[in-house]
């Protein structure tokens, strides 16, 4: 029986060290506007990258999306992958090809652990740490674009978890679905979004908002999918985390 085709994508801005595993290839994240770093460009064919600042690893997504033929595709950050093992050291945990393949008939799609805020709602959070105003916008065009959507992103603004860091590996048929979806409620924002007004930080708006939107399509459309625990490549510094999460309930204006 022939094996499937899968596309993994790591997406990538610096030179850093990456796996060896045949499954994953990496991806220069906004090579339109940064130096070359020797690999495969998310530049080419039909692409965004030009607006990485602002959409970061989704420009990634854009271009596998309408650039790469292939039966399951996944996306990656360079130092976040998926796991099958919560302990051990971190290179020799990386999700390998060999561990994906027999995984691919028991879901539609395979999604991150979710992260748990615990005092804080998905809406909250992000109102919190970035800014108001452009989460309401977003709900405001699933009214207008896609009424069917709004009630899953309610229901997922109001909880206290959800899947982060725009990781995933579905099927080809699915991930058109998606991104046809999401990149359409994206660009409608980005036309009302006045990037000027915003930190370096928070000029990474389309990816943040897209973090939270996952979730809200994978519930509209009634889509099983399996979690898998995530490997990080490098410390994740909870007590400063924990702190800037305190300073920002404190201190944020919710805009």
């Amino acid at each position: 029986m022939q094996q499937p085709r899968i596309f993994f994508a790591v997406a990538l801005h610096e030179k850093y060290a990456l796996p060896t595993d045949a499954l994953y290839t990496p991806i220069q994240a906004g090579a339109a506007i940064h130096p070359p770093l020797g690999l495969m460009r998310d530049d080419t064919g039909e692409n965004i990258s030009a607006k990485n600042g602002s959409y970061c690893e989704l420009t990634v997504l854009y271009w596998m999306a309408h650039n790469v033929d292939a039966d399951w595709y996944g996306l990656c950050h360079y130092r976040r992958y998926f796991s099958l093992r919560r302990t051990g050291c971190p290179q020799k945990r990386i999700l390998t090809r060999a561990q994906l393949l027999p995984l691919l008939d028991t879901a539609d799609i395979f999604l991150p652990k979710k992260r748990h805020y615990w005092l804080e709602t998905n809406f909250t959070q992000y109102a919190h740490a970035h800014h108001k105003k452009d989460m309401d916008l977003v709900r405001s065009i699933l009214e207008e674009r896609y009424p069917e959507y709004v009630r899953a992103f309610d229901d997922v603004m109001e909880r206290t978890a959800g899947h982060r860091f725009n990781m995933f590996i579905m099927r080809r048929d699915l991930l058109d679905h998606y991104c046809t979806w999401l990149f359409d409620v994206l660009d409608r924002a980005e036309r009302q979004i006045n990037l000027s007004e915003y930190d370096e930080y928070n000029k990474r708006v389309f990816g943040f908002l897209s973090e939270r939107l996952l979730d809200v399509w994978v519930e509209t459309n009634h889509i099983s999918y399996t979690e898998m625990p995530v490997v990080f490549m490098e410390s994740q510094h909870w007590l400063k985390k924990g702190m800037a999460f305190i300073e920002r309930k404190f201190r944020k204006n919710w805009t």
